[in-house]
């Protein structure tokens, strides 16, 4: 004999309903089968909203009846077009039962707990009634019984304690004579030995099934339901989540009680008491494996069997230095509790006895502070103990698994994969047993826990990376081209799953929590919102999404200016914008200290050379305990694309025009003519050398003309290179006098910086470097004649984003 229970979803539409009987149909073929049914999806609540609509005395209970009515009429006409007579009379018959029990509670103004278990019971008799009919109609030999003649309970109205000894030989008494292939039974409901109608509580269709199993003992419990068994954590929340193959009756029970639906643990004791197996199966997926939950040794592969949360908790706390020595102060506060039937869902208390914290639902919360602060009144006036602390919006998240014992580092991990994307815990407990580990979290950062840590726990050891870019231009288009190319080998390759969840110009941008479409992003972008800078950030903060990265493609000081906010929410950072890093000194370590402070990356490899890795080798010098004696270097791609270009043929302005044309040079040229960018870039490798220095102390000389300097627009200045292009052939011709070529230089040495334009010999490394190509040689301790040298193409767009890409893979691969 087979034992199966469908849920109010399964039975929740005509459509579902003809998938139920669809499996009955196929499990009858092989074995008699008894089936438990709960009442159609949403009914049992709409019930008691109409009770308590009437008992309020509130007119609109007549409507939520009619709606009742309406739903169970129409499932009876969509199964049974042609030959529903005798349903719709029962129905009828019901319904009008139904409408006058609401009526008598409407005219008494009172719904006592013995009238609500006979109001909620009319559900699973309407459901049950319907099933078995429309299975008879369709000729298939199936037969309605009345739960309520078989399971008896006591007069404990709403959550009935059964009485097995009557119950057990009522059902098997009643099975060994049934003829029919299958037997539909409403679940939840019973009758007290006194023939009152009673029901069995939360999770009482399970409870039911339990029941009919265990007294026939039968080989396996299934128990139905709209998702294909227990997954390793909310599916609705985490896409990656899997149904388990297998799990213990303990393990099952730690997951449900922390927010798993698919089953009420309570409830299935009595087959878990004769070791029988349950099976959560799919009504809409009848195909799928599902999860077995059984008491035998399931070997896995991982520590770790599920992830679950809890949610709307409160968080109370009792403190006090009174506390401290003295007994008693605990079961006072449980029993304070106990009396107002508050129930407590976690513990926790520190070592010190100073505080002890409990999460309790959230909708008790104010009833259990006025509760406590009256029972601790005394305490609380001689300044022992201090008024409960209430703290709400939060929930509980737990790491489910009965070999995490034998697992060492399981909560450490647990709790660096948190707060490296800066969720904040604000309480812990985990039993001796080390089946459970539970932490308190804002509720907003439930999502973006719940796939942190099945990231770390369940999935291939693939890193999701989200990425916010700010500055779609000219390189920061070429790096959202290159994220699309790449995708797929990051992932295949390197374990990262990087998507792009917004993106900015200085016109409209664009968010996308599962990631933006790359193939459309232009079109998308140019239909976005509004952009601002802080609208920007606010978004990229609420989407709250883990190990976020904002990337900065602008060289605007108002975007450097937000870097500190994004690195307080602990998301990475990383620039081409040189403004941030060679701001003021104490700006520059502010940054770096909330870098660590909070965990989030803040990279600028771009700020120096565009793609290639100056900033990164010089950091694994300083890490590797040499020391920076000298630096001497090319640093502008844009003045070396200018100066190799540059000759008496031609004219300094188009030169300067085709820089510009090309990418070489910021939008206003004159921050790579005046020098102020080779100063930020040599002030910016003296500080990773570990020296403290500001862009004021980097003596800079010159090359342009004193009209050049003092325009005050662009189109002015370059009006001043054709009128000043004397002044530039002359600094041509000295060094073409000299067989030397113009070199933009940056030095630094003993502790000073300086930038300028040089006549460089043909003996020396700068004089052959062509195109746009930079060149930085380190000095160091343990390179104190032989340079170090860094060469390559130091300006473009591509190069630029794809060294602003290797940041981003640098970040995923720590």
């Amino acid at each position: 004999m087979k034992v199966l229970k469908f849920g109010g979803t399964s039975v929740g539409s005509s459509k579902n309903i003809n998938s139920v009987i669809s499996i009955l149909e196929d499990y009858a073929t092989k074995d008699s089968v008894v089936c438990v049914v709960s009442a159609v999806g949403g009914i049992t609540d709409k019930l008691l909203l109409a009770g308590k609509q009437a008992q309020n005395k509130e007119n609109s209970f007549t409507e939520t009846f009619n709606t009742i009515k309406d739903i169970h009429l129409t499932i009876i006409e969509e199964l049974n077009p042609n030959k529903n007579e005798s349903i719709i009379n029962y129905a009828d018959s019901k319904l009008n039962e139904l409408k006058s029990l609401l009526d008598g509670i409407f005219l008494i103004n009172e719904l006592s707990p013995k009238t609500s278990d006979k109001l909620v019971s009319f559900g699973e008799l309407l459901s049950a009634y319907i099933i078995a009919e429309t299975m008879k109609n369709r000729g298939i030999s199936a037969d309605y019984k009345n739960s309520q003649d078989l399971v008896i309970t006591n007069s404990n109205f709403s959550k009935a304690e059964v009485n097995y000894a009557i119950t057990n030989k009522n059902l098997q008494d009643y099975f060994k004579s049934a003829s029919q292939k299958t037997t539909i039974l409403p679940g939840f409901i019973s009758k007290s030995a006194l023939g009152e109608q009673t029901t069995l509580g939360r999770g009482g269709s399970d409870f039911t099934a339990a029941i009919v199993a265990a007294a026939l003992k039968v080989k396996q419990l299934e128990i139905w339901t709209d998702v294909s068994g227990m997954f390793t954590t909310n599916p609705k929340l985490v896409k990656q989540a899997y149904p388990i193959d297998e799990i213990s009756y303990q393990e099952a029970m730690e997951l449900s009680h922390f927010g798993a639906k698919v089953l009420y643990p309570p409830t299935v004791q009595p087959v878990l008491d004769l070791n029988i197996p349950i099976h959560i199966k799919n009504t809409l997926q009848p195909e799928a494996v599902g999860t077995i939950i059984s008491n035998d040794e399931i070997v896995s592969t991982s520590p770790v069997k599920g992830i679950s949360n809890i949610g709307n908790i409160a968080l109370l706390t009792l403190q006090g230095s009174g506390m401290i020595g003295i007994p008693g102060f605990s079961k006072r506060l449980f029993e304070v509790l106990s009396q107002e039937k508050i129930n407590v869902i976690l513990i926790t208390q520190a070592s010190s006895e100073h505080s002890i914290c409990l999460g309790i639902d959230e909708t008790d919360a104010e009833k259990a502070k006025t509760a406590i602060d009256a029972a601790f009144d005394n305490e609380i006036a001689l300044h022992k103990i201090d008024p409960i602390i209430v703290e709400k919006d939060l929930s509980i998240i737990a790491l489910v698994g009965d070999n995490m014992k034998n697992h060492q580092g399981i909560s450490g991990k647990m709790f660096s994969t948190l707060g490296k994307n800066n969720i904040n815990i604000r309480a812990i407990a985990q039993g001796a047993s080390e089946k459970n580990i539970s932490a308190v979290i804002l509720q907003s950062d439930v999502k973006k826990a719940l796939n942190t840590l099945h990231e770390q726990f369940f999935e291939s050891k693939t890193k999701q990376l989200n990425v916010f870019i700010t500055g779609v231009g000219n390189v920061g288009e070429k790096l959202v081209e290159q994220i699309k190319q790449q995708r797929q080998y990051l992932k295949e390759n390197l374990k990262i799953n990087l998507r792009v969840a917004g993106l900015s110009n200085s016109r409209t941008m664009i968010f996308n929590e599962e990631g933006i479409d790359l193939s459309t992003w232009k079109d998308q972008l140019a239909k976005g919102e509004k952009a601002t800078l802080e609208g920007f950030f606010e978004n990229t903060k609420a989407l709250n999404l883990r190990n976020s990265i904002f990337v900065d493609v602008t060289a605007n000081k108002e975007v450097a200016n937000l870097y500190t906010n994004y690195l307080r929410q602990s998301i990475g950072v990383v620039a081409c914008n040189k403004i941030a890093c060679s701001s003021d000194f104490e700006n520059y370590k502010l940054l770096k200290r909330l870098s660590l402070k909070y965990n989030a990356p803040f990279l600028f490899e771009t700020n120096v050379g565009a793609g290639l890795p100056i900033i990164d080798t010089l950091g694994n010098l300083i890490a590797s305990g040499d020391k920076i004696t000298s630096i001497h270097a090319v640093l502008s791609g844009s003045l070396n694309f200018v100066f190799n270009n540059f000759t008496d043929k031609t004219k300094f302005y188009d030169v300067v025009k085709q820089a510009a044309a090309e990418g070489y040079t910021e939008p206003d040229p004159r921050i790579d003519l005046s020098g102020v960018d080779v100063a930020r870039k040599i002030l910016i490798l003296a500080r990773e050398s570990g020296v403290e220095m500001n862009l004021e102390d980097i003596e800079n000389t010159p090359f342009l003309s004193e009209s050049g300097m003092e325009s005050d627009t662009v189109d002015d200045f370059y009006q001043t290179l054709i009128t000043d292009e004397a002044h530039y052939q002359s600094l041509y011709a000295s060094a073409k006098a000299k067989n030397c070529q113009l070199k933009y230089v940056a030095q630094f040495n003993n502790g000073k910086a300086s930038v300028s334009l040089q006549e460089i010999p043909s003996d020396h490394p700068f004089y052959n470097l062509k195109g746009k190509d930079n060149i930085v040689m380190f000095y160091t301790q343990r390179y104190p004649e032989q340079p170090m040298i860094i060469k390559g193409a130091g300006a473009g767009a591509d190069v630029t984003a794809s060294g602003l890409f290797a940041d981003i893979i640098r970040i995923g691969n720590d």
